[in-house]
């Protein structure tokens, strides 16, 4: 008898240490709720990242998988209720792409909270229903919202466009915002999602909110990429404002990392996707695999300036140094007008500042006057197509009036094809041409134009490229001596 009741208390301590173990890791907290959980070891990592959000280790977060691999599992639908059972006064709001996607999610995670495996994990936290054990009229219960009894917690889910009014939230979570390539790839859809997570989202967090974006990349331009452009990095020391960033690429590149321990070349998940499987959806849309499964949404196929460009920190020493502007005036209300004032030498072309915007001119000809005289810019070329002697002559008349009697213009009517120009050109652009280092966040919709355009397909706008390609055409250099400088740039 004393054998089988120290077995019975064995067993129950047992029991114990697994409901407190599964009140710490998320992972472990998914094994009780969920008996079928089988991990890969990604998933084990993952789940780790996640319980070090849970526990407030990580104030933003962004994880990229490729579809089909479990990420929902755990960002979305376990994590929103272990959130809850480690504090049920936590006001979670979880965002997808539609108002039924969304309400999926809600069903799920109140499917969760009502299990009993659940309740003995977090005994403290119950929803409206048969479990609650508190007054259940005055708590919410819906397929968009639901309250924890007895608790100022609760979990909200909205379709991405949808109102989120009322309490504010302690945490974030955005989980396929785009649906499909279409409206990824749509620059409406985009910048609707951009407005919205500005004017409705962003407004309901407070100093202490938490924010995990997890989707698959579809777009360079989609919501992360913008919060990652205008916010970057996490560091603790240089910017510990910015996104904790965790990519997991569907055929792992390079060395093996704290969160990817794959070699190079593994697959993700083999066991429900092969290397082989994934090889054929490379091979039959190559474009589509580096953004899709890759997580990389500037993918090299198809981009016109492939291998980037160089920056520098200070410009060098040069027997030829003249400071110039090339400037490509809008055509019309929806192009941009853009100015690039650059250092010329006989190696190569530095860029100083960039005017990239679709403001009218009663805006852009004080603005371009001013900073040609801020630069001491000493030639300025700029195209007259379409008003742009107008311009020219406005800005000229400006810049004089400012004291500015360095500056000379120059303007001109561009008569050839402008798509064969920029193709044409398009070596000589990127390898005779150095940005400042961060360009990116100094110029962001210059940036994205510049790196997004594509060699060939519709591209929205082409006044970036086309002033870049201007500033490389008409360099002063002999044809002789571009050779030459472009012959030891690409030696470098």
């Amino acid at each position: 008898m004393g054998n089988k009741q120290a077995i019975v208390e064995d067993i129950l301590q047992y029991e114990e240490m697994l409901t407190q173990v599964a009140r710490t890791s998320l992972l472990r907290f998914t094994f009780a709720t969920m008996p079928t959980f089988h991990p890969a070891d990604f998933h084990r990592k993952y789940y780790d990242v996640l319980t070090r959000f849970a526990h407030g280790e990580i104030k933003k977060l962004m994880v990229f998988m490729p579809p089909q691999h479990g990420k929902s599992e755990g960002s979305t639908r376990r994590l929103p209720a272990f959130i809850e059972g480690l504090n049920p006064d936590c006001r979670v709001a979880v965002i997808s792409y539609s108002a039924p996607k969304a309400r999926k999610f809600n069903r799920e995670i109140q499917r969760i909270i009502d299990t009993p495996e659940y309740r003995t994990v977090f005994p403290e936290t119950t929803i409206n229903g048969k479990n609650a054990r508190d007054s259940i009229h005055q708590y919410i219960r819906t397929a968009d919202e639901f309250e924890i009894v007895g608790h100022h917690g609760s979990v909200k889910t909205v379709g991405v466009g949808g109102p989120l009014t009322g309490d504010p939230v302690d945490v974030l979570i955005m989980d396929d915002l785009y649906k499909d390539a279409a409206s990824a790839w749509s620059p409406t859809v985009r910048e609707n999602i951009q407005d919205w997570y500005d004017t409705v989202a962003e407004t309901r967090l407070h100093n202490d909110s938490q924010q995990l974006i997890v989707f698959t990349r579809w777009h360079e331009d989609d919501l992360a990429g913008v919060l990652i452009r205008q916010q970057g990095e996490y560091d603790e020391e240089q910017n510990p404002d910015g996104w904790v960033i965790i990519t997991y690429p569907a055929i792992k590149i390079g060395a093996p990392t704290e969160y990817d321990t794959r070699k190079d070349g593994e697959p993700l998940w083999p066991e429900r996707h092969s290397l082989h499987k994934l090889e054929a959806i490379r091979a039959r849309n190559g474009f589509v695999f580096e953004s899709l499964y890759q997580q990389n949404p500037k993918p090299v196929e198809g981009l016109m300036y492939s291998q980037g460009f160089r920056t520098y920190s200070t410009i060098p020493a040069s027997r030829h140094h003249i400071i110039k502007a090339y400037c490509d005036s809008a055509d019309t209300g929806a192009d941009f007008l853009c100015d690039i004032i650059y250092v010329e030498t006989e190696t190569a072309n530095y860029v100083l500042d960039v005017l990239y915007t679709q403001k009218p001119m009663e805006y852009t000809e004080p603005k371009t006057a001013e900073r040609y005289t801020k630069y001491n810019v000493q030639r300025a070329i700029i195209e007259s197509n379409n008003g742009g002697r107008g311009f020219a002559r406005n800005v000229e008349s400006q810049c004089r009036m400012m004291g500015n009697n360095t500056t000379r213009f120059t303007w001109f009517t561009q008569t050839q094809n402008k798509q064969v120009r920029i193709f044409t050109h398009s070596a000589e652009v990127q390898n005779l041409t150095y940005f400042p280092e961060g360009w990116e966040r100094l110029w962001p919709e210059f940036h994205t134009a510049i790196m997004g355009y594509l060699k060939e397909g519709k591209n929205a706008h082409d006044d970036s490229v086309d002033a870049l390609t201007g500033t490389v055409e008409h360099r002063d250099m002999s044809s002789k001596e571009n050779e030459a400088a472009l012959r030891n740039l690409i030696r470098r």
